[in-house]
Parts: structure tokens; C-alpha cells; sequence
């Protein structure tokens, strides 16, 4: 087989795959995230820090057209993915040139930093923690998890904001960086961090940082809406499986399409029918509006489940890799 371009499925080489995604959890669970310095999405943040500074308006368009702006922050964006795919392409071609043992090791520590589950479970768990202690703590440690304004939320609030980042980044962060790399290797892992990122820092409506992110940033949060879609109801599929408490899919439907995400929706309704909580953001939505508000059991159950997901999620991607190598 040709390793220099392993695409789009790297249908050969699942002996070294299935094996470098289970070391890439171990390593998620041992060591965690590697250093700001070493952390490939960190040089991607300052890649798109630069960038941003360099196109987007920095006065308030007030939501006008402004096809200067999207040109170029779908260039740069584009610009962006191009060196990161390019990158990883060569790397994943590289080890896999060389012997199965070293590309399995080499491929664990380049795909680890494309995911981050050991972190999600522990800033929520850090956020349950804060609240044993006070309200105001609970509020600070949510502060590190989300973007929300949380000042003036009650505990109930605080919880209820864990779990739906919980039930969101489960996708954004584990569950889509792994479904594109069963696709496409490494470069699809890539791609879809890289796409995220830029979605975080600029897929903004309005003003932010001093710079109007109203077109600058559409081309990046539109690309990420389009990359997500299908792992988020993938997410959506494995909550439903892992849990005992069934609910239809018309009524996921129906309270996912409550808020203003065309993919966050999904997951943070199948965790708020799932546990039999409302989740919701304040003066925005409501999920599962008639539910109890969450308690701290609800948090460690919400936790317990989405590591069951996570478990899912893994056999799943072994297994297709696996019949993908035997159909190669």
C-alpha cells in the first residue's frame, strides 16, 4: 500500500490505527494534556490570533454585509487548514513508513492532543467540588468550562451550565476529532480541531476582542456547523444507548430544536432527557422544561454517562477500522 497518501480511509493500516487510538485514551487518562508549549491546538489559537487581528473590522458593523471581511476569514481559515493537514498528512506518512511500532506510538501522542476527555470529566468534577464549597466558588470554577456570563446564577444554574458543556464538548472534543480520524487519520482529527478552534475565537455574532465578528467569522463557524453535524447526532445516538431511561426521538427533536445551535442542541437535550433534568440557559432555552432542577447526584450521573459514552464511542471506532481493513 502507498503510506504517503493513506486517503481518505486508511483502510490498510488498521493494525496500527486501532491500536494508536487505544494508546492515545491511555495516554488521555495518564498524562492528560501536554504542555501549553507542546500542545498543537495552542499553535493553532496563536495562528488564529494573528489572523484575526490582521482582517476583522474593529468597529461595529451593526450586522451589515460585509463581504470583505468574510472573504477573508474564510482565506485565512482556509489558509490555516491547508498547513494543518499538510502537516499531519506527512507526519501519519512518515510513521507509517516506518516500523509498527513506532507508528503506533507516534500516532498515539500526535492524535492524543486532538481529543480531551480526562480534562472535560475533570473540569466538571472540579465545578461539583467548587460548589460543595460555595456558590461563588461553583460560579468560578464554571467560569474555566464555559463562555457564559455566570454572574448571579444560583447552584441549580451552575449545574445545569456544567452539564449541558459536559453533554456539548463531549462532541466537540471527544467524539467528532475521533469519528474524523476513523475517517481520514490523523489529518481528519486535525482538521476538525483546527475547525473548532477557529470556531471558538472567531464564530462570533458582534463585537468580541475589540474586532466585529459578524462576517469575519461566519466562514469558521460555518465549517465547523458543517463538520459537526454528523458527529453530534452520532453523540446524540451513543447517550440514548448508554442510558436505561428512553425517550422518542421525536421529543429529542423537538427539544433540541429549542435552541439557537444547529448541532449543540442534540447531545445537551439527550443528557437532559436522559437524566430527567432541565437543562437550559438563562432567558435563551429551556430542555426538558418540565424536569427537576440538577443535583449533585445528577452531575456524577451525567459524568458516569457520558464515560459509558466515551466507552461506546471506542469500541465503535475499533470496530470500524477493523471492518475497514477487512474490506480493504
Amino acid at each position: 500500500m502507498n503510506h504517503a497518501w493513506a486517503m481518505p480511509w486508511p483502510t490498510g493500516d488498521a493494525h496500527v490505527l486501532v491500536p494508536a487510538l487505544v494508546l492515545a485514551f491511555v495516554i488521555d487518562r495518564v498524562l492528560g494534556e501536554p504542555a501549553g508549549a507542546w500542545h498543537p491546538v495552542v499553535w493553532m489559537g496563536r495562528y488564529l490570533t494573528a489572523a484575526g487581528r490582521r482582517f476583522a473590522p474593529r468597529s461595529d458593523g451593526h450586522g451589515q454585509v460585509d463581504p470583505g471581511a468574510f472573504a477573508w476569514g474564510a482565506a485565512f481559515w482556509c489558509l490555516g487548514a491547508f498547513v494543518i493537514v499538510g502537516l499531519a498528512m506527512a507526519s501519519q506518512s512518515l510513521l507509517l513508513a516506518g516500523p509498527g511500532w513506532l507508528a503506533v506510538v507516534g500516532l498515539a501522542m500526535l492524535l492524543k492532543p486532538m481529543f480531551a476527555w480526562a480534562m472535560l470529566r475533570g473540569e466538571v468534577r472540579a465545578v461539583e467540588a467548587a460548589l460543595a464549597e460555595s456558590v461563588p466558588a461553583g460560579r468560578a470554577r464554571l467560569s474555566h468550562l464555559c463562555s457564559r456570563d455566570v454572574n448571579g446564577f444560583d447552584a441549580g444554574q451552575v449545574r445545569e451550565t456544567a452539564i449541558e458543556s459536559l453533554a456539548e464538548n463531549l462532541n466537540d472534543s471527544v467524539v467528532a476529532p475521533l469519528f474524523w480520524f476513523v475517517l481520514f487519520g490523523l489529518p481528519g482529527a486535525a482538521l476538525y480541531r483546527y475547525a473548532n478552534t477557529a470556531d471558538a475565537m472567531w464564530g462570533y455574532m458582534g463585537m468580541r476582542g475589540g474586532h466585529d465578528w459578524t462576517w469575519a467569522g461566519k466562514w469558521a463557524a460555518r465549517a465547523d456547523d458543517v463538520l459537526s453535524w454528523l458527529p453530534a447526532r452520532l453523540t446524540t445516538v451513543l447517550l440514548w444507548a448508554m442510558t436505561a431511561r428512553r425517550f422518542s426521538w421525536r421529543v429529542l427533536r423537538r427539544e433540541a430544536g429549542r435552541t439557537p445551535s444547529p448541532n449543540g442542541g442534540w447531545p445537551m437535550a439527550a443528557m437532559a432527557l436522559a437524566l430527567g433534568v432541565r437543562l437550559g440557559k438563562p432567558g435563551v432555552y429551556a430542555l426538558n422544561a418540565d424536569g427537576a432542577s440538577p443535583g449533585p447526584q445528577d452531575t456524577a450521573r451525567a459524568i458516569r454517562l457520558a464515560a459509558r459514552t466515551v466507552l461506546g464511542l471506542l469500541a465503535l471506532a475499533m470496530c470500524a477500522l477493523a471492518f475497514a481493513k477487512g474490506a480493504a
